[in-house]
């Protein structure tokens, strides 16, 4: 009886993966056919015509030359890349005669089983269908035999270890089960679900997102037509103060009847527009600042184009928060003023900060701690904005810590 269960739950669940509309399904994978086209001459029309750059060609170049030093290692001993070969076809055939006692009847504990917080494999089908559960857990045995070849191969140094495990890692993620149709059983079910119409669109907006990319992909991560500035984001009222080359700076008032003495500036990344703090009245940092008494400055950078190429790390520093510092120190009339970076502008921030608070009249004096080993030529930097004085003292000083 408790055979016969079995059986018809697994004939329930093929019945669950058959096509539904044979005529519809054939129409939507021809339609999907000619989206892909438009979609490969988008990526590559640009740079046929030398607007955007090779695919990742130097990008492809490190990571098999990385993976090649890994490779050439293990080849000098035959012996022991044998005795790893041979682990890990022992553990597909011990996977093989589980998923064959599985399809018995049997109950059977998997071998290989997600590291917690794996998303990829939550759907139920990944653990009840057999063939499902098989594919997870050869994938699963494969990506980890490779990480752990990279880890135990001898003779390699760790900045060479370090991004073959980088590389391993990525191109797992990319060969996982769950980024193809056949493969991943809730994309395969919506797909015949809908007569693979799920396809069609998905593949438009992938045309879509490389043509406005310019070659390149720039995925949507909502509809950009829904959102507007000043109507459902950065509704918080402020006034541009001051504005440069390279930024704005937008000053927001308190609510509050009592204000703060000391003001803030927010530096936030070159990526984000400065309203990712000021998204809606719910998901508003500056709301809540303002809230609280505080008087909020906010760079906004320019969006870059050719006319900024020659810009330097230098010029963003000077021109954005030391020059955004002057003018609030201006605005307010008391110099001590608190400051927040995002992210990305950290460095920028950890950087410029140390030198605002030591130009003196007298000359240089570093007496804060700065981020300098963070950014490759760093002394150069600071020689090429405020002379070969300020570099020596930098180049000096011994006790530099991160702030």
């Amino acid at each position: 009886m408790g055979g016969e269960n079995k059986t018809d739950s697994f004939d329930a669940a093929l019945s669950t993966y058959q096509v539904k509309d044979p005529e519809a399904l054939a129409r939507n994978l021809a339609m999907l056919t000619e989206e892909t086209g438009k979609a490969v001459a988008a990526m590559l029309g640009p740079r046929e015509r030398g607007e955007a750059k090779i695919l990742m060609a130097s990008e492809m170049a490190q990571a098999w030359k990385t993976l090649a030093q890994v490779a050439e290692k293990w080849s000098a001993n035959p012996a022991k890349l044998v005795e790893a070969q041979s682990g890990l076809v022992t553990k597909y055939m011990d996977l093989w005669t589980a998923t064959l006692r599985r399809l018995g009847g049997e109950s059977v504990e998997p071998t290989e089983k997600p590291d917690a917080g794996d998303k990829r494999f939550d759907d139920p089908e990944w653990s009840q269908h057999p063939m499902f559960d098989f594919i997870k857990q050869a994938y699963l045995m494969t990506s980890r035999w490779a990480e752990n070849m990279v880890e135990k191969t001898d003779d390699l140094d760790e900045h060479t270890r370090h991004k073959a495990q980088f590389y391993v890692r990525q191109l797992a993620a990319a060969l996982a089960p769950s980024n193809f149709v056949l493969t991943n059983p809730e994309l395969m079910r919506e797909t015949l679900e809908n007569n693979g119409e799920n396809l069609v669109k998905g593949m438009q907006m992938l045309a879509e997102d490389i043509e406005r990319g310019h070659g390149e992909l720039k995925l949507r991560q909502s509809d950009p037509s829904k959102f507007g500035v000043g109507v459902n984001l950065a509704t918080t009222p402020g006034k541009v103060v001051f504005q440069n080359g390279l930024m704005q700076l937008i000053q927001y008032a308190p609510t509050t009847t009592k204000v703060l003495k000391r003001p803030l500036l927010i530096v936030p990344p070159w990526i984000n527009k400065f309203y990712i703090l000021d998204l809606t009245a719910e998901k508003s940092f500056i709301r809540w600042a303002v809230g609280e008494g505080h008087t909020v400055f906010v760079i906004s950078w320019v969006n870059p184009d050719e006319e900024l190429a020659r810009k330097s790390f230098a010029d963003y520093m000077t021109q954005g928060p030391m020059t955004a510092l002057d003018v609030e120190a201006s605005a307010i009339f008391d110099v001590a003023i608190a400051s927040a970076g995002v992210v990305g502008s950290l460095n920028l921030l950890d950087i410029s900060l140390p030198i605002t608070a030591t130009v003196t009249t007298s000359g240089w004096s570093l007496t804060v701690n700065a981020l300098i080993e963070a950014l490759e030529g760093s002394i150069e930097i600071f020689a090429e904005a405020f002379g070969e004085e300020a570099s020596e003292v930098l180049a000096d000083w011994g006790g530099i810590t991160l702030l």
